[in-house]
């Protein structure tokens, strides 16, 4: 009997001497595809994945970034046709590629010639002149972009691809699967605004994110409404910010690809939550360029996008349009609607 109380002390001894694993949270934060990424985590032991982060993140760039000269993505629109994939490119590839279908080619990667012509684009030509854009417009086509095999391939020479509208959301992808595999379980990532949610923030609440206002003129940032992010990735898209103004005139950063020219409607911003961020990114776009009533038809023949529209009414003033299931995970400024 003595021997088993001598045994349990000292099993309780050995007990209280190890501490528990602390739950702490780790921020990371940086540069990246010309703007910024900050990586938030709930670590138990503490280990910093900055340098795997950083060094995921330039890889990245070196397939998909059209502001790098030697990426994989700048020698296809360098080259007259055949140029050899990666993962990360054929990935993107293929979400583009069904975003374009879904959407009947309204959002469609290879309108990077006429987004260039309007001053937006990675070569800032600024030549909109309708002539111009007629001319650029035998090149606005995905489907003369295919994969056969390893390569990726044009039909004409002269087509360009610019991933831009969905590289970001897919980053944030790759980047939330690189802390999974690390055995994070809950986390917050986002890249240049387009974002992914897993599990619950340091005070064991769902994470929150804010929704500017788009408005263009505001001297600081007004938050429009709070989503709680469940397990989702989100993205938002608008034309608030970014224009081109000529002759006293601005234009919407957002290029229809059936005409090369701005689209003219009364959609501010597109914030869409789905699973994943590459697809939240692409639809996001997509939505900016069908406008309000457009999107309401896709998304009511979609039901696993959820989306927030905010548009201007005829008097000027901001409305919402928010899907049922994201009603419940969403927090709307008062002086909404």
């Amino acid at each position: 009997m003595k021997n088993v109380f001598y045994v349990l002390s000292v099993v309780l001894l050995i007990s209280c001497g190890e501490s528990a694993p602390v739950k702490q949270k780790i921020v990371v934060n940086g540069f990246a595809q010309g703007t910024t990424y900050n990586v938030t985590y709930i670590s138990y032991n503490g280990v910093n994945y900055q340098r795997s982060i950083d060094s995921l993140l330039i890889e990245i760039d070196n397939s998909l970034s059209t502001y790098q000269q030697k990426s994989l993505i700048s020698k296809f629109n360098q080259s007259d046709s055949l140029v050899e994939t990666d993962e990360l490119f054929t990935a993107v590839f293929a979400i583009s590629k069904e975003v374009y279908e879904q959407t009947n080619g309204l959002f469609d990667p290879t309108i990077a010639p006429v987004v260039n012509a309007w001053g937006f684009g990675f070569e800032n030509l600024h030549s909109t002149d309708s002539t111009v854009i007629d001319s650029l417009l035998i090149y606005v086509d995905f489907t003369n972009v295919t994969l056969k095999g390893n390569n990726v391939v044009k039909e004409k020479k002269g087509m360009m691809l610019d991933f831009n509208a969905v590289a970001q959301g897919y980053s944030v992808d790759i980047l939330a699967y690189l802390l999974e595999k690390k055995g994070i379980e809950n986390y917050l990532v986002e890249v240049g605004g387009e974002l992914k949610a897993k599990g619950l923030n340091i005070n064991d609440t769902l994470w929150r994110i804010g929704i500017d206002k788009p408005l263009p003129d505001l001297q600081e940032r007004e938050i429009e409404a709070i989503v709680n992010l469940e397990n989702k990735a989100l993205a938002t898209s608008g034309n608030y910010r970014k224009f081109y103004e000529k002759d006293g005139m601005k234009y919407s950063h957002t290029i229809n690809p059936k005409t090369g020219y701005p689209v003219e409607h009364n959609l501010l911003s597109a914030t869409v939550v789905t699973d994943n961020c590459g697809y939240a990114d692409a639809y996001a776009t997509s939505f900016m360029v069908m406008g309000l009533q457009e999107s309401k038809d896709f998304l009511s023949k979609h039901k696993e996008i959820e989306a927030l529209l905010i548009y201007s009414d005829k008097k000027g003033d901001l409305q919402t349009f928010i899907t049922e299931g994201l009603k419940k995970f969403i927090e709307l400024n008062a002086n909404i609607k």
